[in-house]
């Protein structure tokens, strides 16, 4: 395989991790739509737009803001090419978290919004990280050398470690643990979600090691401390997991 993957248009060609990123998008919402058509939802149609805007311009903002800080040498060039070029899922996702919040703080919603979407965000997690190890060297997705076996050459002769394939692997075992237990047991009201976001935040933190990022003095990247912002928000998580699942009556 020669990467990165495109395919032919004329003299063009269009790149298929642009594919695979609007599909996530668009796969994901219509399985949201699809499963909020087969379970009750106390949300209102309306109220759930007006949480979805909110969650956007959160994931929008914290993307670009934590991406920006991504590589702190890099900051004396900034421009608004610099800041559109990066983004980052980790602070997206905790961007999106912050902006649900208030926005369901502003409309009086009290309960979660976030379970109806956990397969939808894993569906569309999957779907954009194919479309991450498509994009070889492009994407900065890939990770640090390796001689291991299954290491992949992205198209400059240095084998590397895969991790846009290691977090599909994570996705879909997490999917999987997730629906067994569902089956087996009860989630407390937006456990599901909490469970999904501070289990990606645990991984992230820990595949960050075998990347390419920039560390400080101190052996973590700007990633790995907003993981850990993220995990000590969602602390009760790990310390109190009995109260998040519980046998059906």
């Amino acid at each position: 395989m020669h990467f990165p993957v495109n395919i032919p248009l004329g003299k063009s060609f269009l790149p298929v991790h642009f594919i695979c990123e609007t599909l996530a998008y668009f796969v994901g919402y219509r399985y949201y739509t699809y499963l909020r058509k087969h379970n009750k939802d106390l949300i209102s149609l309306e109220n759930r737009l007006v949480i979805f805007i909110g969650a956007a311009i959160g994931a929008l903002v914290g993307s670009h803001l934590v991406g920006i800080f991504e590589n702190p040498v890099l900051l004396p060039n900034f421009n608004l090419t610099y800041l559109m070029g990066n983004k980052t899922i980790v602070g997206g996702m905790l961007g999106g978290l912050i902006g649900v919040e208030l926005t369901k703080k502003k409309i009086g919603v009290t309960v979660s919004s976030g379970d109806l979407m956990v397969y939808p965000l894993i569906l569309a997690m999957i779907i954009g990280r194919i479309g991450c190890f498509l994009a070889g060297l492009e994407d900065g997705t890939y990770g640090v050398a390796s001689n291991l076996s299954w290491a992949i050459d992205f198209g400059d002769g240095i084998r590397r470690h895969p991790t846009n394939l290691y977090e599909i692997v994570f996705w879909v075992l997490l999917w999987i643990l997730l629906r067994t237990a569902e089956r087996k047991r009860r989630f407390a009201d937006g456990a599901k979600f909490k469970i999904f976001l501070s289990s990606y935040l645990v991984f992230r933190f820990a595949i960050e090691f075998i990347k390419p990022d920039y560390f400080f003095s101190f052996g973590l990247s700007v990633i790995q401390l907003v993981c850990i912002a993220g995990i000590l928000y969602y602390y009760k998580v790990f310390v109190y997991p009995s109260k998040l699942i519980k046998p059906y009556a």
